[in-house]
């Protein structure tokens, strides 16, 4: 059996949490491989709101296993706020021993880092992912198992603030106090040690059991750290190998892997936006998406869908199929645009080039549709609507096997 992959195909927000959610319904085990609280799922289930940042979208099937894997870096705090949500999670969560801990300090540093860049800020979440991840390349991380001894870890992250004391004063960011810092983990170990384990294990356990298993990341491809509108990227792979890295499995163990993208295009933060719409449509998609950061509450750059970019990232993760979200946001425009190639020095290009400085969009239209809220069969689907579809397949080579008519779990359509 394998293990398929859900990935984000443009710069996070596509809308990974609603087909994560509505796909692990058939799944035994659904594993987040990368990132960390900065990312966030927001899924709706007959009206209720729940906004996921660290634990698997497929936390609301009771009966699917959850796994936080190695390739992420967690924050003790919120996960524990978060698992406060849900009545009983002991046998259905587990969080991997060697995934890095981003603790309170990575936050500071993290804050004081982008304060300090003035306007060169990349627009981070301030959550501390980036100082986390630094740490853990930099071979002076903490793991999550070590949680499991809190005194010992105390004693290694007063040794690590002693030695980079003098990094600490220009950041204005005070050395903790010891038995407050004890106090802090012991407290995590409590209400965490029950979910702590070798989650390799466990993956490569269900893989022979031919246990259904769906992968899932946080952010976008355009997000990636080696892929991505660098240096405006996370800091950790976001693309479909990432999974493999992230949760401990082979890329022989890979299956489908499904693109997910929104119906047009939205960036949180800083950085190059070819397709970005600032007058009144991109007013329009961000007031009916309803485009606020589920972590952060920051509104999101708007614009249209870019094919190009889509396509690149398609490629990168040998998507097999798209799942196209929001589609019913762009009900009521008189004309759709797609950006099917860019402008680069007055030459036209189909490609995404290393940089995205300086690129202009080249746009094709689609004529406008009514409404698609809540429309469950493709057939059933307004003509222009079937049109805008088809074109996006053209234009990216990847077929669109799921297209969502609205929040809702159920308002989605699955093309045979």
């Amino acid at each position: 059996m394998s293990a398929d992959v859900i990935v984000g195909i443009q710069w996070g927000d596509e809308g990974k949490g609603k087909i994560v959610d509505m796909l692990a319904q058939k799944y035994d085990m659904v594993c987040r491989s990368q990132g960390g609280h900065n990312a966030g799922h927001t899924i709706w289930v007959d009206g209720v709101k729940y906004a996921l940042h660290l634990i698997p979208s497929g936390v609301l099937n009771p009966k699917a296993i959850n796994v936080i894997g190695n390739g992420v870096v967690l924050s003790p705090e919120s996960i524990i706020k978060e698992m406060s949500q849900f009545e009983k999670l002991e046998g259905r969560l587990f969080i991997s021993d060697k995934a890095h801990l981003n603790l309170q300090y990575h936050a500071l540093i993290d804050q004081a880092k982008e304060k300090l860049k003035g306007s060169k800020a990349i627009g981070t979440t301030g959550k501390g992912i980036g100082p986390a991840y630094s740490d853990k390349i930099n071979r002076i991380g903490h793991r999550v198992g070590e949680l499991l001894n809190p005194a010992k870890l105390t004693n290694s992250i007063l040794e690590y603030f002693e030695q980079n004391r003098a990094i600490f004063d220009v950041l204005g960011i005070a050395t903790p106090d010891e038995k407050e810092l004890l106090a802090e983990l012991n407290g995590y170990k409590e209400k965490l040690a029950p979910f702590i384990t070798n989650t390799t294990n466990m993956v490569w356990k269900a893989l022979d059991e031919n246990k259904r298993i769906l992968l899932e990341g946080a952010q976008g491809t355009m997000l990636d750290i080696d892929h991505g509108t660098y240096p405006y990227v996370t800091s950790s792979s976001t693309v479909s190998a990432g999974a493999c890295t992230g949760l401990g499995v082979s890329p022989k163990d890979i299956g489908i892997v499904t693109g997910i993208t929104k119906a047009y295009c939205t960036r949180v933060g800083n950085g190059p936006f070819p397709s970005e719409d600032f007058g009144d449509d991109g007013e329009t998609m961000a007031s009916v998406g309803k485009e606020f950061g589920t972590t952060t509450g920051r509104k999101r750059r708007c614009g249209w869908f870019d094919a190009v970019a889509v396509k690149h990232a398609g490629r990168l993760n040998g998507c097999d199929q798209l799942a196209l979200m929001k589609l019913d946001v762009l009900d009521g425009f008189a004309k759709i645009k797609i950006c099917v190639a860019y402008e680069l020095d007055g030459q036209v290009i189909d490609y995404v080039p290393s940089s995205l400085d300086g690129l202009k969009p080249v746009y094709e239209e689609i004529d406008g549709w009514e409404s698609v809220v809540g429309i469950r069969d493709y057939d059933s689907l307004p003509l222009n609507a079937k049109k805008y579809i088809e074109k996006i397949e053209e234009v990216t080579s990847v077929r669109v096997g799921i297209v969502s008519t609205s929040p809702e779990r159920d308002d989605t359509i699955i093309r045979g």
